[in-house]
C-alpha cells in the first residue's frame, strides 16, 4: 500500500473518529464541546475534501487539453511524493511524450510535403465518399490551374472532363486519357489507388504528363523510318535517274541496231526497279492496313499444330527440327486467331532463316502462364543479333535479307499493340535469338 492510500485511510479514520466523538459529547449533554467539535469536524471535511475536488478539477482540465490537443501546459510539483505531486507528473510526462510526438508527426508531414511536392506528377488526395479534398500538390495547382480544392466536384468548373475522368479511373489500373491543361492538349497516365480509415473510404489519384515522352518516342520513330525511307528510296530512284539519262544520250546519238538493244535493256531494268519500288509502297500500305483484332479463345495446342502443318514443308525440306514445348495443353488465350498466326508465322519465317547456317538447326515454339499473362515464345540457335540490329528490327522496312522487305517484324508488333501487349526480342551474337510475344492477363 502506498503513501497516498495510507494517507486516505488515515484521513477517513479521523473523520470518522471525530464523528463518533461529536456524538459522544451530545450523549452526554456536553453541547458546547460538541459543537465546537462539529465545527471543527466540518472545517477539517471541506479542506481534505478541497483538496480532492481540485484534484479532480485538475483531471478534467487535463482531459479537456487532451480531447483538443493542447500539450502546453505545465503542471508545478510541489511535492513529489504527494498524490497531487506523483499525478502532476504523470501528467507532465504524458504531455512530454504527446509533445514530442506531434513533433514528429509535423516533420514527417513537412517531409513528405517536401517529397511529394518535388515530383513532377501531379497528385490528388481526397475522400470517396464526400469527395473532401484532403490535399494537392504543386504540380497539380500548376499543370491544371487550380491554386486551391476544397472539394473533388470543383474541378467540374474548371476541367469537367478531368473530373469524370479523375471519379471513373479504374484503381489499380494504369490508363492513358487527355486532357486540357495549362499547356494546352496533353496525353496524361492516371493511376488511382484507395485505402479505408474508420473514417471512411479515400482515394489518390496521380496524373503523369507523357507528352513529352511520347513525342520524343515518336520522334525517334519518324528519324528512324525517314532514314530507311530514304535510303530505300535513293536506292531506286538513282540508278533509274542516272539510266534515264544515259538511254536519252543514246537517242540523241542514235547510232542504229546496238543501240535499240541498249535501250529495251534500260527499259526492263527501269520497268524492274521500278516494281521494286512500288512493291516497297505496298508494304508500306500493308503495315498500316491491319485490322482491329476480334477477340476469341485460342487453345495454343491447335494453334501450334495449325502453324506446324503449315511449314512442315519447309522444314522437312531444309532439314530443320522443330519443337512445340506446351505444359499446359488446356492453355487458352483470347486473342484474334488469325492476327497472331500471321505474327508468329513471321517470326518463325525469321527463324528459319537465322538456322539456314547453322551445321544443326533448331527452333522452338513454347507456351506458358506467368502471373496470369499468355508467353509465347520462339526460340532458334541461329547466328544472333547484335544490339545495334537488335535496336532497329522493329523498323519499318528494316531488313538483314537481300530479299525481305522489313515489314514482317513490324507487322508482329503492330498485332501486339493491337492486342495490348508486347513483343520483345533476346539475342547475342552466336548464340541465337528468342522473341517473346507477351499477352496482358
Amino acid at each position: 500500500m502506498g503513501r497516498s492510500h495510507y494517507m486516505l485511510f488515515f484521513k477517513t479514520s479521523m473523520l470518522v473518529l471525530l464523528s463518533v466523538a461529536a456524538a459522544y459529547l451530545f450523549f452526554v449533554q456536553w453541547y458546547a464541546y460538541g459543537i465546537l467539535l462539529c465545527i471543527f469536524l466540518a472545517s477539517l471535511a471541506y479542506r481534505w475534501l478541497g483538496a480532492e475536488r481540485r484534484l479532480v478539477d485538475q483531471v478534467l482540465d487535463f482531459s479537456e487539453a487532451v480531447k483538443y490537443r493542447d500539450f502546453t501546459r505545465r503542471f508545478a510539483v510541489k511535492h513529489p511524493r504527494s498524490m497531487e505531486g506523483r499525478l502532476f507528473t504523470a501528467f507532465n510526462e504524458i504531455n512530454t511524450v504527446y509533445k514530442q510526438i506531434s513533433i514528429d508527426k509535423e516533420i514527417q508531414h513537412q517531409y513528405l510535403n517536401k517529397v511529394i511536392n518535388m515530383l513532377d506528377s501531379a497528385i490528388i488526395f481526397y475522400q470517396a465518399e464526400t469527395g473532401k479534398v484532403i490535399w494537392i500538390n504543386d504540380a497539380f495547382k500548376q499543370l491544371f490551374q487550380t491554386p486551391h480544392l476544397g472539394n473533388i466536384r470543383g474541378l467540374m468548373k474548371r476541367h469537367e472532363a478531368l473530373y469524370e475522368k479523375t471519379i471513373q479511373v479504374k484503381i489499380g489500373k494504369q490508363q492513358m486519357e487527355t486532357a486540357s491543361s495549362s499547356v494546352g492538349k496533353i496525353k496524361l497516365l492516371m493511376h488511382g489507388s484507395e485505402f479505408e480509415t474508420q473514417e471512411g473510404t479515400f482515394r489518390i489519384v496521380v496524373y503523369q504528363n507523357i507528352n513529352e515522352a511520347i513525342d520524343e518516342t515518336e520522334t525517334r520513330a519518324w528519324h528512324k523510318l525517314l532514314r530507311v525511307l530514304t535510303h530505300e528510296i535513293m536506292n531506286s530512284i538513282a540508278p533509274i535517274s542516272s539510266l534515264a539519262d544515259t538511254l536519252h544520250g543514246r537517242l540523241e546519238q542514235d547510232e542504229g541496231e546496238q543501240d535499240i538493244e541498249d535501250l529495251k535493256v534500260g527499259i526492263y531494268t527501269i520497268k524492274r526497279r521500278s516494281e521494286g519500288l512500288l512493291q516497297f509502297a505496298k508494304s508500306y500500305r500493308l503495315i498500316n492496313k491491319v485490322d482491329q483484332p476480334n477477340f476469341a479463345d485460342i487453345q495454343l495446342k491447335i494453334l501450334f499444330e495449325n502453324i506446324y502443318q503449315l511449314l512442315e514443308p519447309t522444314l522437312l525440306q531444309k532439314h530443320i527440327d522443330l519443337d512445340i514445348i506446351l505444359k499446359d495443353t488446356r492453355l487458352v488465350l483470347q486473342a484474334d486467331v488469325n492476327l497472331v498466326e500471321q505474327a508468329l508465322i513471321n517470326l518463325l519465317l525469321n527463324a528459319i532463316e537465322a538456322v539456314k547456317e547453322s551445321p544443326e538447326p533448331y527452333i522452338s515454339i513454347a507456351g506458358l502462364s506467368r502471373d496470369g499473362q499468355v508467353l509465347i515464345k520462339v526460340q532458334d540457335n541461329g547466328k544472333g543479333m547484335s544490339a545495334e540490329i537488335q535496336e532497329q528490327i522493329f523498323t519499318p522496312f528494316f531488313t538483314t535479307k537481300k530479299s525481305g522487305s522489313g515489314v514482317g517484324l513490324t507487322l508482329s508488333k503492330q498485332i501486339m499493340l493491337l492486342h495490348k501487349g508486347s513483343l520483345f526480342v533476346e539475342s547475342e551474337e552466336d548464340k541465337g535469338s528468342t522473341f517473346i510475344l507477351q499477352f496482358p492477363s
